[in-house]
């Protein structure tokens, strides 16, 4: 299985054994690493059976690109990555190919690990979106599952990011921030200028207007100050994604999408994520888009 940029694959797990191996080093030293290296090899585990939730390390015997098995851990163990969400990819009579599987889990783990990570602005800084996708050998055997994970590319984190804790406000909240955003972006036109592809971005901008309607409904509920405020916003702002759908002109189009890409700015949600007690610092790409 390929990896995020990785794959799987069926190869055993015929290293496992080496890391026994005593070297010349003090017999405590000595036992000690074996104690270690055979607790490794019984929480190896193959990537092909990886569930939602299971913290794992990579075996540094994988190349950067493909991996076989990796070594299952308690998440509240140092770690460098979690499961966060599974599907299965349908609809495809032939193996889509390194770039068509993987395409397809960059537009499906998004929401996918939404499932599981409620508040992707928590996540640990240094941590990113990867994934474990069939080789077009695998897919041979019948593979076509995609693990979705988050995973540090170098060092570790420890603890899961599942925050089961989370109180009605914050859920009704995240739940339709969360849609808005994936609203927008699992619906982003291919075509960079809009005169190339005016349905397609009136397409976007319904989509975004109808999750963001569906956000302050539930933000109804939510009787607190800044909540208030950003809902008041937020209606202001759905209005403008509704003009940019039924605009008639590219130009109506532009003057619309103006006002309302800069409704949606994560920047002007931090009061109220604050107020509910979540986090406040928004994530770097998001930051950088909004910047630019």
């Amino acid at each position: 299985m390929f990896f995020g940029v990785t794959s799987r694959s069926a190869r055993g797990m015929s290293v496992a054994v080496a890391l026994l191996a005593i070297g010349a080093v003090g017999c405590a030293d000595a036992i000690d690493s074996a104690k270690a290296g055979a607790k490794k090899v019984v929480r190896q585990r193959s990537v092909f059976s990886l569930t939602t939730g299971d913290c794992y390390n990579p075996n540094s015997e994988a190349t950067a690109s493909e991996e076989f098995s990796v070594e299952i851990v308690p998440c509240e163990e140092a770690h460098e990555g979690q499961v966060v969400g599974e599907f299965s990819i349908e609809g495809e009579s032939a193996y889509p190919g390194d770039d068509g599987a993987s395409k397809i889990a960059d537009e499906r783990c998004p929401a996918e690990s939404q499932k599981f990570i409620s508040d992707t602005w928590a996540i640990p800084k240094g941590v990113d979106l990867f994934y474990y996708y069939p080789t077009s050998e695998s897919w041979k055997t019948g593979d076509r599952s995609v693990s979705c994970t988050y995973a540090m590319e170098t060092g570790t984190y420890s603890g899961s990011l599942q925050n089961k804790s989370l109180n009605a406000d914050q859920l009704a909240y995240l739940k339709g921030a969360n849609a808005v955003y994936e609203a927008l972006w699992s619906n982003q036109p291919e075509a960079e200028d809009v005169e190339k592809d005016l349905a397609g971005y009136k397409k976007q901008a319904k989509a975004v207007s109808t999750a963001l309607n569906s956000h302050v409904t539930n933000l109804k509920g939510v009787d607190q100050p800044e909540t208030v405020k950003l809902r008041t916003q937020l209606t202001e702002t759905a209005e403008a994604w509704e003009d940019a759908a039924t605009a008639g002109t590219t130009d109506d189009f532009y003057i619309a999408y103006d006002l309302a890409f800069t409704g949606i700015d994560p920047n002007k949600t931090v009061p109220a994520r604050k107020e509910l007690k979540l986090a406040t610092t928004v994530p770097a790409d998001d930051a950088e888009v909004w910047a630019g």
